[in-house]
């Protein structure tokens, strides 16, 4: 089976050669450059020869689209630095405007696809990380959810009018990024589907109605859409039912299923199941023998092994390589 087959078969149910795997992390440093995040991706991409590639910008160019202001960390190791942004206070919601696809910030993403459709996507396919339009509420305002929150309490009407106009601006977006070659979208919540950051009930009205809008909107055009429902103890049996390819979570974080579990719950592809601490600081046996039982105990089929968010850049390289190969 060549790469493309592979994911497409374990999308399927079908039986696979291997299970797909597929690890990120963040380079800080170089998603501030088309070039250089194309570099970096397609360099991590083929050096441990995963079966497809999650393409992960720095999550703040949605709000940068916007007009915030972010900067880079002095550290390299480090996320980016929030400086301003269009939101202050609820009322600004309702200043917000649909951008197009084709300007700023969402423009250089589209140039990024442009670049991997030729790197690797002749071989592999390579999904592009849309965060929900919670999500890129908390971006626009620095990243602190409290702030969002306090407009579902005071102003709902205003939040709801910023969300409609995130959602506007989002679905045009990932359609041109699959025009652009991308095979389809890794969509994440961002932590907001879960019990620490709203009630069941507030993520019906301020998340699931535009979840469902947007992804009802590409499922025609995308082969591969992976919804991430991010954070701990998340509404994993609500969202289950979304329409899309696969489910990823992290199976390991507090309050959340576990690889089997989850597995049994859903109808379809599970993108999840590695740890990350075992990734990251486990000895090579560890790494082995834990892939191992990880199969034995779920099966491969609807299997596509990966962790439940980034590792840190600085996970050993023999760590990857030994996780490779246990797949091979």
């Amino acid at each position: 089976m060549n790469k493309k087959e592979r994911v497409e078969a374990a999308l399927r149910g079908d039986p696979v050669d291997h299970v797909p795997v597929t690890v990120w992390s963040h380079d800080y440093k170089g998603e501030w450059g088309v070039q250089s995040l194309m570099e970096s991706l397609v360099e991590h991409f083929i050096h441990y020869d995963w079966d497809f590639l999650k393409v992960h910008p720095r999550a703040t160019y949605f709000a940068e689209a916007w007009k915030a202001r972010y900067r880079p960390a002095d550290q390299q190791d480090k996320p980016p630095v929030f400086e301003n942004g269009p939101v202050r206070g609820s009322a600004d919601w309702k200043r917000l405007r649909v951008l197009d696809p084709d300007r700023g910030p969402l423009l250089e993403q589209l140039r990024l696809l442009q670049l991997l459709k030729h790197q690797v996507g002749y071989d592999a396919p390579f999904i592009k990380t849309i965060l929900c339009p919670l999500g890129v509420a908390c971006s626009l305002v620095g990243g602190d959810p409290t702030l969002v929150q306090y407009s579902i309490r005071e102003d709902r009407s205003a939040l709801h009018t910023g969300l409609r106009i995130i959602t506007e601006t989002l679905i045009p977006y990932a359609i041109a990024c699959m025009e652009q070659g991308a095979s389809g979208i890794f969509y994440t919540t961002s932590g907001w589907a879960s019990e620490g950051w709203l009630t069941m009930d507030q993520y019906h009205e301020f998340g699931e109605q535009y979840d469902l809008e947007f992804l009802d909107a590409i499922k025609s055009r995308s082969k591969m859409t992976v919804l991430h429902n991010g954070g701990n103890r998340i509404y994993f049996d609500a969202l289950g039912s979304y329409p899309v390819h696969a489910i990823s979570w992290d199976t390991f974080a507090p309050g959340n299923p576990n690889l089997l579990e989850g597995k049994k719950r859903l109808d379809k592809a599970v993108m999840a199941g590695l740890n990350p601490q075992t990734v990251v600081s486990g000895s090579l046996a560890q790494i082995e023998d834990e892939v191992a039982h990880t199969l034995e105990e779920v099966g491969t089929d609807h299997l596509l092994l990966a962790p439940g968010g980034a590792i840190p850049p600085e996970t050993p390289t023999q760590n990857l390589e030994r996780l490779r190969r246990a797949l091979s």
